[in-house]
């Protein structure tokens, strides 16, 4: 890609960000993520490829539906109150408007689709990307608009996507697909948890997104795409295999990794709100996600996977490991002792 190209890219997507994150009114919001939308299709479309070319069409026509939705919704609402202000939503049928657009931009159940299809697409830097940036200018507007949301179609979206990311995962062989089944189920823990607590919404993004970079900056690395390719890679980096086995245990929510903090105080709350069968409807239903963690982590580990006399193992790479992916893996791993802190920050 053409470096000037890639950093016209690289810049909007920075400023779509910044203008729908620091925005108080509709118009600008909506501007920051048409932005955002614009400025990724390149970085989507650059391989030049069928396949590439099929996501960047998919993720424009989502992408634009649901921000037609979304200007509709404020619109709707500024005709009925006469506020444009993104917390002053109160028209009934615009929250569920609203509700809608902003599932459909997250990839939330059932608008949820589009997402394993536009990663498996993509490249790995441009999957990493979609997974954890794009994400934050919803996200942001889904904290802002908390109290105005429809309560009962979230919950119901949450309960679907933590159900629907673990079983279409079960039965994935590509590492990105299987990593867009793992979005749409971590969403599902943010949705169900953010009338009640939305700072904890933030906290759990913010833990999935380092947790999720780690591992994509190892598969990059590692030039790791399927599940066949996770059983050579030892012979490349044993090292950093061995952390993308424990990357993948803490995104899986287990303990002492980092993962397993989110997961616990958004049981906690829903325990404390009185909504004891969603809180354990939601743990059991994570242990389908777990499943297939453990089988990813499994076949990290497999020194002599199973294969025919005459092939070809790929012996170490010369490519050096980042400063960043090494600052990324371990904070992924380690940061449950500093759990006080990050509430007391939050």
């Amino acid at each position: 890609m053409n470096p000037q190209a890639k950093l016209i890219s690289t810049t909007s997507l920075l400023l779509g960000t910044t203008i729908t994150i620091s925005s108080n009114h509709w118009m600008m919001a909506w501007t920051g993520l048409e932005i955002n939308t614009l400025a990724i299709l390149p970085l989507i479309s650059k391989a030049h490829h069928p396949r590439a070319i099929e996501a960047a069409t998919k993720y424009f026509l989502i992408q634009a539906t649901a921000s037609t939705l979304l200007l509709f919704s404020s619109m709707t609402n500024a005709w009925s109150t006469g506020q444009w202000d993104i917390t002053q939503f109160t028209h009934p049928m615009s929250c569920v408007l609203l509700t809608i657009a902003i599932s459909m931009k997250l990839g939330l159940v059932p608008f949820h689709f589009w997402f394993p299809e536009v990663l498996q697409g993509s490249s790995l830097s441009t999957s990493l990307l979609l997974a954890t940036v794009m994400k934050f200018p919803p996200t942001t507007l889904l904290f802002l608009t908390a109290p105005s949301l429809n309560p009962t179609l979230l919950s119901m979206m949450a309960i679907a996507s933590a159900a629907l990311g673990g079983w279409m995962g079960l039965n994935q062989t590509q590492i990105r697909k299987i990593l867009a089944f793992s979005s749409i189920s971590h969403l599902g823990w943010m949705a169900i948890i953010l009338i009640y607590n939305p700072q904890l919404t933030l906290v759990t993004f913010y833990l999935y997104s380092l947790t999720t970079a780690a591992i994509f900056f190892i598969l990059n690395t590692t030039s790791i795409l399927k599940l066949s390719t996770v059983m050579t890679a030892w012979t490349k980096i044993p090292s950093l295999t061995t952390i993308l086995m424990l990357s993948l245990l803490s995104l899986a929510g287990l303990p002492p990794l980092t993962g397993f903090l989110p997961k616990w105080l958004i049981i906690q709350e829903l325990t404390k709100q009185e909504l004891t069968a969603i809180a354990t409807m939601i743990a059991l239903l994570s242990l389908l996600g777990l499943f297939f963690y453990l089988r990813l982590a499994y076949c990290t580990t497999i020194t002599l996977p199973p294969n025919s006399a005459n092939f070809m193992k790929q012996w170490r790479i010369n490519k050096p490991v980042n400063t960043l992916t090494t600052t990324l893996t371990t904070l992924s791993i380690t940061l449950l002792p500093l759990s006080p802190m990050i509430l007391s920050i939050s």
